[in-house]
């Protein structure tokens, strides 16, 4: 494996994920609107394009072979900056999905996204819901938005906490979340936890014009953990067998009284619980921070300052990983995916 991988400059839109597949020996890059299959020597396989959505984080499915991504599509300036980006004047319903893409039929660069059955979605209506939801605040406010729900984007597959790979692997999905300083209730990474095994029933194509809405009322469980606010909460989520966590990486948010932290992770081996949310009038499944890193005085939380990771974390699952870091250049936004291995202080250092 080349070090580092580079990816290829694939016009405005940054890098957003990526994912291994070791067995067969490939990586895969979320463009925002595309999905790149290269070699992990970094030669360009072919892509998914056509996408007027955004395409987040994205995890390879060892069960099954194909890669899950987070995909939505909302009328936010998020959503307004994609579109102008790619110079597309489409006009959609704010809708919230699971995509799930045989990768091994991606045989050559174009692929429309919209005129093949590579790509199936599910239909999140949990997050359909928060995002649309007015709710009031302690004080008596009316804020839009549930817990700040901005949409979704970070993704991995791991058991249910305080469990074993054993006992199973589950799809968990992070909401983003509005960096909203003015409320107090979007303090908490939001992770939704379903089991996909039964999820042929909901798969279905993706019109773009005319969007379905096929897919499971409730998620399994739905959990909640208190880092502070985030800007847009978590940008990648990754599963790490290694040290039994499952890390967020997070644009640094801006209320005062956090240390504000750009990565934290939720320690996986123990199991969710009932506890009163920190700042709402609600109780909920809540998950500990891993005790590791640095610990802010005030907060008592965990996490660490690191400026890479949230465009792109893979967790091998024995201390090493590669980090993706974006780079905009003349051709089009690319990026460069570097060796790392843990260290629980830094947290990560640049291998070889």
């Amino acid at each position: 494996m080349k070090q580092p991988i580079y990816t290829g400059a694939w016009g405005n839109c940054h890098i957003q994920g990526i994912a291994v597949d070791r067995k067969q020996g490939y990586i895969y890059y979320s463009f925002t609107t595309k999905l790149v299959k290269a070699t992990m020597n970094g030669e360009i396989v072919g892509s998914l394009d056509g996408l007027v959505g955004h395409l987040g984080c994205i995890a390879f499915n060892e069960q099954d072979g194909c890669v899950w991504g987070s995909l939505e599509y909302k009328n936010d300036s998020i959503g307004k900056g994609i579109l102008g980006a790619i110079g597309s004047d489409a006009a959609f319903e704010d809708a919230f999905y699971i995509a799930r893409i045989e990768v091994d039929r991606i045989d050559r660069v174009g692929i429309p996204a919209d005129q093949s059955d590579i790509m199936k979605c599910v239909y999140l209506r949990e997050v359909v819901e928060d995002y649309n939801a007015t709710v009031t605040d302690k004080e008596g406010r009316e804020h839009l938005h549930r817990y700040g729900c901005s949409g979704i984007d970070g993704l991995t597959f791991a058991p249910f906490p305080g469990m074993t790979e054993k006992d199973g692997m589950y799809l968990y999905v992070a909401y983003g979340v509005y960096g909203d300083e003015s409320r107090s209730d979007n303090d908490h990474q939001v992770l939704l936890c379903y089991d996909v095994k039964e999820w042929k029933r909901y798969l279905a194509p993706l019109d773009q014009t005319a969007m379905h809405q096929s897919g499971p009322d409730i998620p399994e469980r739905k959990f909640f953990v208190y880092t502070g606010n985030t800007r847009y909460g978590v940008q990648n989520l990754e599963y790490d067998r290694y040290t039994n966590a499952v890390f967020m990486a997070v644009y640094r948010g801006g209320k005062s009284q956090f240390a504000n932290y750009d990565l934290f992770a939720a320690d996986w081996s123990k199991a969710p619980v009932k506890a009163r949310l920190a700042g709402m009038e609600e109780e909920g499944e809540t998950l500990s921070l891993l005790p590791m890193g640095q610990r802010d005085g005030e907060s008592q939380i965990y996490g660490w300052r690191f400026p890479h990771g949230a465009t792109g974390l893979y967790s091998f699952g024995d201390g090493n990983w590669l980090i993706s870091e974006n780079r905009r250049t003349d051709a089009g936004q690319c990026g460069y995916i570097f060796q790392y291995v843990w260290d629980e202080k830094h947290p990560f250092l640049t291998k070889g």
